[in-house]
């Protein structure tokens, strides 16, 4: 089918599929405990896309120019059977890879790389005790995610990226001890701003340490330099250190917006599709698929939404100084990250 774009000219290149609206963290930033208590419902298994039905929108998605898929969460590895997934999805012509706090990494991740996953990212917000069992919300020590890291390159894969969200007076100063110790390992450290997804975290532009303060911290331990994107719309600035010893990358959706570059399509657990991060509300591609519609009318439906796609909500948002963020997103816990 080839190539479609939306209105401002981005192809659709990356679907990020979340397979779960569950997770075992209750992370401040994304689904803080007080709200998503033991008493909070989640969606029924009724109402999830079934693997059936995921790898069909991905089939639909590759022929549009999708070459990336990203199997995310809540917590992927909580999806039960999962691998079988990862085997249907790693027949298709892409780069397949999950996302994952890594608390049951060290369990699944033999089976996951024999299924034909490629590679893995993990969450991972700081090596500090203390501050970790406080960014998870369950008191989960940092080990567990190391035991996980662990077991993935026992397992044959190969570095994976590591993400920590910063938040200011929460984990900014122990950004240099984790990049000391992923510093050499080849495995690729990424900070991330604090974003205003969803509505509950309790968003404060205050709480953003920026790109630019990230590398002042950085800066004054280790000795970075700038590296161009491997591709275009590539979320993560890129930064080596001068002594060859590996990189690190900075998402600075905040303080630098990259919308202009953004394509990244993302399927929620029930089936909606979302063209933005921010967005408030998705199209139900699940009602269609259950109601027998052909390969051609879903590739058709597909296409019209992402061709009129012209969603830059980052942007916007910085260029209002007298920025409020809005109180009608969708939660990061639906759609991943």
């Amino acid at each position: 089918m080839g190539l479609t774009t939306d209105r401002l000219n981005r192809p659709v290149r990356d679907l990020r599929i979340s397979v779960t609206d569950r997770c075992n963290f209750r992370c401040p930033y994304c689904m803080p405990a007080e709200v998503f208590g033991e008493h909070y419902k989640f969606l029924p298994k009724s109402e999830i896309l079934t693997f059936e039905e995921i790898e069909r929108l991905a089939r639909v998605f590759v022929g549009h120019g999708v070459k990336k898929l990203r199997v995310t969460g809540g917590e992927p590895l909580l999806r039960q059977g999962l691998t079988e997934l990862v085997q249907r999805l790693a027949k298709l012509p892409v780069d397949l890879s999950l996302t994952t706090n890594g608390y049951l990494l060290a369990r699944h991740a033999a089976a996951l790389k024999a299924a034909g996953l490629h590679r893995l990212t993990i969450s991972l917000d700081s090596l500090d005790k203390d501050v970790f069992e406080k960014m998870n919300g369950r008191g989960h020590g940092p080990e567990v995610v190391l035991e996980g890291l662990a077991a993935a390159r026992e397992a044959g894969f190969g570095p994976a990226k590591i993400n920590a969200v910063v938040q200011r007076g929460v984990n900014e100063h122990t950004l240099v001890e984790l990049a000391r110790h992923f510093k050499g390992s080849g495995h690729i450290l990424r900070f991330i701003e604090f974003m205003d997804v969803g509505t509950v975290n309790g968003w404060d532009l205050a709480q953003v340490v920026t790109k630019k303060e990230i590398l002042e911290l950085l800066g004054a331990e280790f000795a970075l330099e700038p590296v161009a994107p491997n591709y275009a719309g590539e979320v993560a600035t890129r930064f080596r250190y001068k002594d060859g010893s590996g990189e690190i990358g900075i998402i600075s959706s905040v303080s630098e917006p990259f919308c202009g570059g953004c394509t990244r399509a993302r399927l929620s657990p029930k089936g909606e599709l979302m063209t933005c991060l921010f967005g408030s509300s998705g199209t139900d591609l699940r009602t269609p698929l259950r109601n027998d519609v052909t390969d051609d009318e879903l590739s058709t439906l597909v296409g019209s939404l992402w061709s009129a796609r012209a969603d830059r909500y980052s942007e916007k948002r910085s260029e209002h100084t007298e920025f409020s963020a809005r109180r009608d997103r969708i939660e990061m816990f639906r759609i991943g990250g």
